[in-house]
Parts: C-alpha cells; structure tokens; sequence
C-alpha cells in the first residue's frame, strides 16, 4: 500500500526537522507578540465558498456529511481566524496578534512545491491598519527566515498593493468578475504557458500586452507605498525587498498591501504569502465585527526544500532535530535481578521529563551499550549485582562514575545541567 498522491509520510529524522523548524518559529512569533491558536480541520463549506472566492473553492476537499451539511476540509485558516475574532470581538484585547500551525488540504495537482496535504505555519495581526501593521507583518515574516539561517542572499519579499490594481481597471467600466479574473490571471504569471495566461486576460477583458506593460513599469517610488517604505526604512528590512506589481495574491478576500517571499535563485515556488484583508471580519460576521486585518502564511514544503539545499541554515535546524531525537539516558541492565530497580528509576526520570531508554528483553551489555550509542544518548547507567551501587557511564568520553543509588538523581541533574532533579522514592 502507498500514501495517496499527493500525501506524505514522515518518518522520524524527517518529522524532527520539521518539528525542530517549527519551535523555532514559534519562539519568534512569541517573541514578536503573538499567540497560539487552532481551528477546526473541517468547517462549512460556506465559510470558503462566500469569503474566499471560486479560485480557492475548486480547490477543495469537499462532501456532504451524514447530517447533510456541506463541509471541507481546512485549506487555509486565515477565514477560521477571521471567524474566531468576529465570535468574541468584544472580550478581545487589540491588537489581536496570532500565529497557528497545522495541517491544511487542498485538491491540487501534485508537483514540486506543492502536496495535496502540507503544514503551514500562519501569523495574523486584528485590529490595526495602515502601515506600521503591514510592516510588523513583513518584519514578522522576515524574521521567521532569518531565523533559521537565511539571509538578504537567500531570500526576498517581493511586494505591491491591491490598490494599484484597482487604478489599472478604473474607469473601464468592467463588472466585478472581470478584475477578479484579472488578478487571478496574473497570480498564474509565469507558473502557467503565457497561452494560457494571455487566453485568461483576454476571456477577463483586458489585453496582454497592456497588462505586462503595466507590470513592467518601475514601481518602487510609486507614493502608494511611500508609508510602507518608510516603515520598512525604519526597522532596517529594505535589503530584503523588492517592490513588483506582478503579486496579487489569487484569493478574493486581499484589499491592500500584498506579498510573498522567493528564494533569490529563481528556482522554487513561493516560500509564504499574505497581506492585508479589512473586510473579511465583517463579511463573516455579516457587518457586526468590522476589523482591519493582516497576514500570511509558510508551508512547510517549499522551506524545507530551501533549508536542505543550504548547508549552514540546514545545520542550526539539523542540531535541534538531532536533539528532538536522541536520548538522554540509557539504563544498562547488567544483572536481571535489578531491573525491578531499573524499571522504577526509569519512570521516575521520564516524569522528570529526562528522555531515557532501556532494553526490554535480556540482551548482552555489548548490545545494550550499542543501543545507547545508536540512541545518542549522553549517559549510560549500569545496574548489576553491585545494588544499591549504580556506575555512570558518559558516552562523549567513557568516563565512569560509580555512586550509591541514593545520590543517582542529583548526579544526572548536574551532567545533564538540569537545575533540579529529585525523587520523593529517595527520601
């Protein structure tokens, strides 16, 4: 049997980098403000199909339930959040600040970059608009990266507004759809055959070439981001931005400043995205919560695949991740008749929080001090016939240590730098 296309396995070394990646983040997050949310993984269809438009809704995973409600699986939370705020808008201290990770599905086809199912690590700001929020946002994102090793070389923030956009279409007398059509056309530039984007222009009402044209024309000194520069100016970040009208972000619901991050060489997918949505509070709580609203997204795919290819970012993540794995003590049971003393010691340093192992079956103490090397573990404790004697063994310099059983707990704190650890067994 194989996963589903689309789908992955983790399996641990691979399920510990990611993990190691995500703490990381969420020092930051913490360190910028904001806390920890959740959602649900399945919600009303209506919560995607009226507040994120067509383009995300053929996206879904979508079915009816046993009490003929139309539901879907989560492809993004921002509309969950959206709706959490609108619930309790009034108990809420502002600004709202929130970060997320979890699970998201989307029916896609399959390719690099991009799985039907991915984790993504989201951030949203409540309650604030103008510049300086947009700012702490790309800030916010750019400091996610930097934290993992990634530089002003690896990475940068390409950015626009909505607004711009909306001036190109002024006065063209065009319905609603069309400049929709417009922006999601564009959103495909260069991810799509330019026949195939050329068609979606022209099917919009627009012409190719004009659209390209306006694309191209140099934007950075535009005064519709003269605030945000300044902002950007401000918090040192300009070296990580590039100002390009050609990013609009494809989901309706984006009303102003828009923006993704890209590796420098060109050659992956969009590392994260966002921007600001003011009107999405409002039209989930049909008008009676009306905050302004900003932020983005990272999935895991597109980082991981930036953190490997580089050696020192790869290395910080690497180390933590062997940390996540390794164990911390191995209890080496020499003679059966103590491993009834073994195994209590075993729980007691586990509900201290101390990672340790032991082998469950009688095995050779050549096997068991294996297993301990191969577990990467920093001490081995060896019980035998010796009882209440107990030896230490640190694996880094094979330096041994016998002490009475009494003393056990104290002397692992202090190898393992662990301020306190003691056993009320043991008074």
């Amino acid at each position: 049997m194989k996963t589903l296309p689309g789908f992955r396995d983790f399996y641990p070394e691979e399920q510990a980098r990611r993990r190691a990646l995500f703490e990381r983040w969420a020092e930051v997050a913490r360190a910028h403000g904001f806390a920890e949310i959740d959602a649900p993984t399945v919600e009303p269809l209506d919560l995607y199909r009226k507040k994120s438009g067509d383009e995300l809704v053929g996206q879904l995973f979508s079915f009816t339930d046993r009490g003929e409600r139309e539901i879907a699986l989560r492809p993004e939370l921002t509309p969950s959040a959206a709706r959490m705020v609108a619930a309790k808008h009034r108990e809420l201290r502002r600004p709202i600040r929130w970060f997320s990770l979890g699970s998201f599905f989307r029916l896609e086809r399959p390719q690099r970059g991009r799985s039907r199912e991915f984790c993504q690590f989201n951030c949203d700001l409540f309650g604030i608009s103008g510049a300086a929020a947009d700012a702490e946002m790309v800030g916010l994102l750019i400091a996610l990266l930097r934290a993992v090793g990634l530089g002003p070389q690896d990475f940068a923030v390409r950015l626009s507004d909505r607004s711009v956009w909306n001036q190109f279409v002024a006065g063209a007398a065009l319905p609603e759809e069309s400049t929709v059509a417009l922006l999601q056309a564009v959103d495909k530039l260069g991810r799509e055959p330019a026949e195939r984007t050329d068609a979606r222009l022209l099917a919009a009402g627009f012409e190719p070439e004009r659209v390209r044209s306006f694309i191209d024309e140099p934007c950075e000194n535009d005064p519709i981001f003269s605030d945000l520069r300044r902002e950007l100016d401000q918090r040192r970040l300009t070296e990580f931005i590039t100002f390009d009208r050609s990013v609009v972000r494809g989901l309706a619901y984006y009303t102003g400043v828009v923006f993704e991050a890209f590796d420098r060489k060109g050659e992956l997918r969009a590392i994260a995205g966002g921007g600001r949505y003011d009107g999405l509070v409002a039209k989930i709580s049909d008008g009676a919560a009306d905050l302004p609203a900003a932020g983005f997204a990272i999935g895991d795919v597109v980082i991981m695949e930036l953190i490997e290819a580089k050696a020192l970012p790869a290395a910080s993540i690497q180390r933590r991740a062997d940390q996540l794995l390794a164990g911390q003590v191995f209890l080496v049971i020499a003679d059966e008749i103590a491993r009834p003393h073994a195994l209590r010691i075993a729980s007691d340093l586990r509900a201290a929080g101390v990672r340790t192992d032991f082998a469950l079956g009688s095995e050779k103490v050549t096997r068991q001090f294996q297993a301990a090397e191969q577990a990467g573990c920093s001490l081995a404790v060896v019980f035998g016939a010796e009882w209440p004697r107990v030896k230490i063994k640190l694996m880094a310099t094979r330096e041994e240590i016998e002490i009475e059983a009494s003393a056990l707990y104290e002397r692992i704190g202090d190898l393992l730098k662990i301020r306190r650890l003691e056993n009320p067994n043991l008074q």
